[in-house]
């Protein structure tokens, strides 16, 4: 029976990383994959939501300057194959390349894997064999799926959830999504980016991206509504079943009115759901928590030789956040003592329509734990570079301590290129610093960046532009005991 120090169930972006840093350590690893390798993160996750969300950019902008331009649906497939086949291509010749190299330490097998006990796994196989193997530790990482809803039958051709997306063979001329959250809100700006397909968007709450600032969500929406896009705004969703090869549902609204549309294909988007009911967890006391998810502490489980990194989890689903969690709990089986990892300040992207980039606390995070703060916004119309790109829709808003420190609480970015703006300040949010250095830093011009510079320079009162002349694209003030009072300089 063949032995190893580690066995990782799960060949997704966590799963892959924690493999190759167990090799750092000289550590004899095998890595099981139910039946891709890259698993949802490649097939039916961010590669591929990413690569559409890119090419319906393109295509929105080509539409600005000719607006009845038609996107041709087979070459969006043909991207989408590219993307998908170069990213597998890479990790399975890197693997393969690897496994001759290191004198067969990493090991690989396709199949189906769960628990005997703590130190046993069955793996079964495509062809109905089983293989059973030993290991001193394991790491969980099976990843998640899109979470069905029992009142709605979902086909993934007509009503589907975002692994449905594939199953297109032209797009659609109408579209509902239902669920306003990140996901739902990115596939609802690439199906309106694209210029063919009329998306509605289904919104429970008075705005979408209900955990962000509303002035972030008013951007999005605007965006959202000037592609096409309607927002139904209050809504509940009654039902939503398929009717003569097309989509109806019914809402109901706040004030118990209700209508009833036809489109003609749906986008389910409620949150995912942990790929664990294979896994025989309860002959190994790994014990769920209450949101069904795999209870962990910093990434080591009930039982103490089994630990587990991303979406498993599904308190952050993110692929930087998976990856950096099975990074971590290998270090934590074979290498030095480390810090437990650190969930307040991740850097996130939400591919919309603007871009829009966070670290830290919003204000409202601010404002529900009664901290004093202030605030400065700076109108992407003021940047030098956003007004070449011909992108002044935006804005830059960094929140700080309401002292003389001026400690970072967090930032927004809403606005073309606003990733790369955003880590900079992840860095002073990190190691705790204030904002003096990189406001004193001689930025590249013309940059997004650059923007960031002035926001700081305007906490300390010495901006290039002033706020008592453009009132309406830079902002300053404090907000302390449920009050924001606006200020021209903050010193």
């Amino acid at each position: 029976m063949e032995h190893y120090d580690l066995v990782i169930i799960g060949g997704g972006p966590s799963g892959y990383a924690g493999a190759m840093r167990a090799i750092d350590f000289k550590k004899k690893v095998l890595l099981i994959e139910k039946k891709r390798l890259g698993g949802a993160g490649i097939y039916d996750g961010v590669l591929t939501s990413k690569t559409l969300w890119e090419y319906s950019l393109k295509i929105s902008s080509i539409r600005e300057m000719i607006p009845n331009y038609e996107v041709d649906y087979n070459d969006i497939v043909k991207t989408l194959k590219e993307s998908v086949f170069e990213r597998k291509t890479q990790m399975s010749v890197h693997m393969q390349l690897l496994q001759k190299q290191t004198d067969n330490l990493l090991s690989y097998e396709k199949g189906l894997a769960s628990f005997i006990d703590k130190h046993t796994i069955s793996i079964k196989k495509d062809d109905g064999s089983t293989k059973i193997i030993t290991t001193e530790n394991i790491l969980i990482a099976s990843g998640s799926r899109p979470r069905y809803l029992p009142n709605i039958a979902i086909d993934e051709q007509i009503i589907m959830t975002s692994n449905g997306v594939k199953n297109l063979t032209e797009l659609p001329k109408s579209m509902v999504v239902l669920g306003a959250g990140v996901i739902g809100c990115e596939f609802a700006t690439i199906f309106s980016n694209l210029g063919k397909t009329k998306v509605y968007l289904i919104d429970k709450a008075d705005r979408i991206l209900p955990f962000e600032d509303a002035d972030v969500a008013d951007v999005v929406s605007e965006n959202l509504e000037k592609h096409g896009a309607f927002i139904h705004h209050g809504a509940s969703l009654k039902r939503m079943e398929i009717k003569d090869g097309e989509v109806e549902y019914e809402l109901q609204y706040k004030d118990d009115k209700t209508e009833i549309f036809r489109v003609e294909k749906a986008l389910v988007s409620v949150g995912r759901v942990p790929n664990i009911e294979d896994l025989n967890l309860e002959c190994v006391g790994v014990k769920l928590n209450e949101k069904g998810s795999i209870w962990d502490d910093d990434t080591q489980t009930h039982t103490s030789n089994i630990y587990v990194a991303g979406d498993v989890t599904t308190d952050i689903a993110l692929v930087n956040v998976g990856e950096r969690e099975a990074r971590h709990a290998v270090v934590r089986m074979f290498g030095p003592t480390i810090k437990p990892l650190s969930y307040q300040n991740i850097s996130t992207i939400m591919f919309l329509n603007p871009e829009v980039a966070s670290v830290g606390m919003s204000e409202q995070d601010c404002v529900k734990k009664g901290l004093a703060h202030k605030v400065v916004k700076l109108d992407y119309s003021t940047n030098a570079r956003a007004i070449a790109m011909r992108k002044t829709k935006g804005f830059f808003k960094i929140i700080v301590t309401n002292d003389n420190g001026m400690r970072i609480l967090g930032m927004r970015c809403v606005g073309e290129h606003a990733s790369s703006a955003i880590q900079a300040v992840a860095y002073l949010i990190h190691t705790n610093q204030g904002i003096r250095e990189l406001a004193d830093m001689m930025h590249p011009h013309p940059s997004i960046i650059e923007g960031i510079q002035e926001c700081l320079r305007m906490l300390l009162g010495k901006s290039i532009y002033k706020s008592s002349v453009f009132k309406d694209k830079l902002k300053c003030y404090v907000c302390e005991n449920g009050t924001c009072t606006n200020v021209e300089t903050l010193v």
